[in-house]
């Protein structure tokens, strides 16, 4: 595709995920690398020559026209089809007619000069481009070539390409491998490192069941696992697929050039008709005639034209690589101003997995010599027949019961119990198990009636200052009834991820104010808002009051616009949190894997769920921005100083051109800075 610069900045073409790709091709073997390479050596030649021996004649003439023609080729037939079939008046076409007008004045190697540093920018330009792509195309290279299928009836073995695995095929992953494609585990344990694909530096240990991704490391043992995804269509595919995407679309500010190319080249090309006119009507014609093709190279605002683009594919290949995906250039830049943060709490800054904090015991219940673990016993009876969210917890609590549990005991974190199931035989069995809208769940266990239901459903009799504090502390509280009467108070929280509290500091330390935005009740919030670190706190919302909440932080006015640092970014990762990314500045998923809807409404996706990735993604990308304004403003200072220059004709065009070239290559340079990224910092 050529830009409205008349540039031949091509989109990328999608990736073929069944086929590997293609090595980059060395430099002296790319025909778009060696044309300007051969011009270049052809017009060094010729200036050696001519420098050496003035009258060596028809030789450096000739080596000045091999320059000229060789650098005009490649981007002389751009610029005339962009005329022609678009009725677009490009960059391209302004060097074309300085070049021919050059020639026609008898400055032979001054057109050399330009269509040679004119086509090297323009490679070295496509150059950076592929450097950055195949960034992100790298990714591609955590899956494996091969997978090795298990069949489930005999255990025998097969080798297939990895593009070919379908859901439900059981897979074994050796020692050291990596997963074909996303996975649920079948061992009982396992141990993968998930380091190259979400960020997580540190080994995850899983259970059955649990989810793997595809790319992951099986570290230690090899591991059984089965397959939820197709080989080529799988988490990874989809990262480098949304990456793409990125690519194809250009930021605001890389659509500058564009919007100053439709007025300049036109305008440019009636100054120097004007130029050449008029001093040709008062002074020597020759001399205006040149002057005026010197005013059409100064003014081309190529260097403008690549700045951002290279920037903004470079920023967001290295995002990539470490587990942030951005799904466009407009995207990037609103992420570099963002200056406030608003947070879901579920999923986002707690782990999403309910766990038995505490269980109080009534003194009655103490009296008739039951424990903690007897009530987590009966409610878990009951509790494996209900598909709640605190039932798992409930029930995994109940697996890590002690008979001689005190009165009021701490229950081991759900996360580190093994085997807690709905199926699991050492659970009291329950009989007449009953669902009771607005009060819970009733049922009969040992011959006693059970009933389970929260403190507004079933009285917390003596239990009322336990279930107060627990609340207090950020715990749901679940009251159990033994035939009619309290007998315990079950506290489930939500834990804080172990590195929130890191990274809202963090956050507040760049100057990014924060706000926590939950549907839970605002005892709980609060509660947990103060363990992260957190002042603001907006709880009991729905999913429209999120959205609304987030318009209330941008304001009407939209500061983002005004200052640098006013967007705001929203971080969620469940359904209920998508009309609040889709209204934020920049809308943010939590895991790319989560609620399709989370990550279709969003702008950014982390591919996995360390918060400590926010904080660096917000550095990176306000790097990025500052990278595009150098860029940006060592352009336009490049053509606003040499308009002048070239009309009083101070520079002739072979400095002009240099000038004007010289400063491509160093923004292209400067935008490659944006590919460099840091690791989330391990004392985050």
């Amino acid at each position: 595709m050529t830009s409205a610069c008349g540039c031949s900045h091509d989109a990328p073409e999608p990736l073929d995920f069944s086929e590997p790709e293609a090595p980059p091709t060395p430099w002296w073997r790319d025909r778009e690398v060696l044309v300007p390479v051969f011009s270049g050596v052809a017009l060094v030649a010729a200036f050696a020559i001519g420098h050496a021996d003035p009258t060596a004649g028809i030789a450096p003439l000739a080596l000045y026209w091999a320059a000229l023609l060789l650098g005009a080729s490649t981007f002389v037939p751009g610029a005339l089809t962009g005329l022609v079939r678009h009725r677009r008046a490009g960059i391209g076409l302004l060097m074309t007619i300085s070049a021919v007008g050059a020639v026609a004045l008898g400055y032979v190697a001054e057109a050399a000069a330009l269509a040679f540093l004119y086509s090297i920018s323009e490679a070295l330009e496509d150059k950076a481009m592929d450097r950055a792509r195949r960034g992100l195309r790298s990714l591609l290279s955590l899956i494996p070539d091969t997978a090795t299928v298990v069949d489930p009836g005999c255990g025998s073995r097969r080798t297939i390409p990895a593009r070919r695995v379908r859901p439900g095929m059981r897979l074994a992953v050796p020692a050291g491998g990596r997963v074909p494609t996303d996975s649920v585990l079948d061992d009982a344990h396992a141990t993968i490192d998930s380091s190259s694909v979400t960020g997580e530096s540190i080994p995850v240990e899983l259970a059955a069941g649990d989810a793997v991704m595809a790319g992951v490391i099986a570290v230690g043992s090899p591991i059984s696992v089965t397959a939820t995804a197709p080989g080529d269509d799988n988490s990874l595919t989809a990262v480098v697929a949304l990456v793409e995407n990125a690519q194809a679309e250009k930021g605001r500010r890389a659509r500058i050039a564009d919007r100053i190319a439709r007025p300049l080249v036109p305008g440019v090309l009636v100054l120097a008709a004007a130029v050449a006119i008029l001093g040709a009507a008062f002074g020597d014609p020759l001399e205006w005639i040149t002057r005026a093709l010197v005013v059409l190279v100064a003014a081309s605002p190529c260097a403008l034209a690549i700045s951002v683009p290279v920037t903004v594919i470079s920023a967001i290949g290295a995002a990539s690589r470490f587990g942030v995906v951005v799904k466009s250039g407009a995207a990037f830049e609103r992420l570099g101003a963002v200056g406030h943060v608003a947070i879901d709490k579920t999923g986002t800054l707690t782990r999403n997995e309910p766990t038995v904090t505490e269980v109080a015991v009534s003194a009655a219940a103490v009296d008739g010599g039951y424990g903690a673990s007897d009530v987590l016993g009966w409610a878990a009876a009951l509790e494996r027949h209900s598909s709640h969210p605190l039932a798992a917890a409930i029930i995994a609590g109940a697996a890590a019961r002690d008979a001689g549990a005190a009165a009021r005991t701490t229950i081991p974190d759900a996360g580190s119990i093994v085997g807690a199931t709905a199926e699991d035989p050492a659970l009291p069995a329950a009989v007449d198990v009953a669902e009771r809208p607005g009060i819970g769940l009733t049922g009969t266990v040992g011959g006693a009636a059970i009933a389970v239901g929260n403190p507004r459903s079933l009285d917390p009799g003596d239990l009322g200052d336990d279930v107060a504090r627990l609340e207090a502390e950020g715990n749901t509280v679940v009251i159990v009834h033994r035939d009619g009467a309290p007998v315990g108070a079950i506290a489930v929280r939500d834990e804080l991820r172990p590195e929130a509290a890191g990274a809202i500091a963090a956050l507040k330390r760049a100057g990014i104010g924060v706000t926590m935005l939950t549907g839970d009740n605002r005892r709980a919030a609060r509660a947990l808002a103060a363990a992260a670190g957190i002042d603001d706190v907006r709880a009991e919302l729905a999913p429209r009051d999120k959205s609304d909440a987030v318009a209330e932080l941008g304001g009407s006015d939209r500061p983002h616009r005004r200052g640098r640092r006013g967007g705001v970014a929203m971080i969620g990762d469940g359904i209920n949190d998508a009309p609040a990314l889709a209204s934020a500045d920049v809308g943010i998923a939590m895991g790319a894997t989560g609620s399709d809807a989370a990550v279709e409404s969003a702008d950014v996706a982390f591919t996995g769920h360390d918060l400590r990735l926010l904080p660096q993604a917000l550095a990176h990308a306000r790097r990025g921005r500052r990278i595009m304004e150098q860029n940006i403003g060592l352009s336009l200072l490049i053509i606003g100083g040499l308009l002048p220059l070239a009309l009083t004709g101070v520079l002739g065009l072979a400095a002009v051109v240099l000038i004007h070239e010289v400063a491509e290559v160093v923004v292209i340079l400067n935008g490659l800075r944006a590919a460099r990224a840091k690791t989330v910092p391990q004392g985050l």
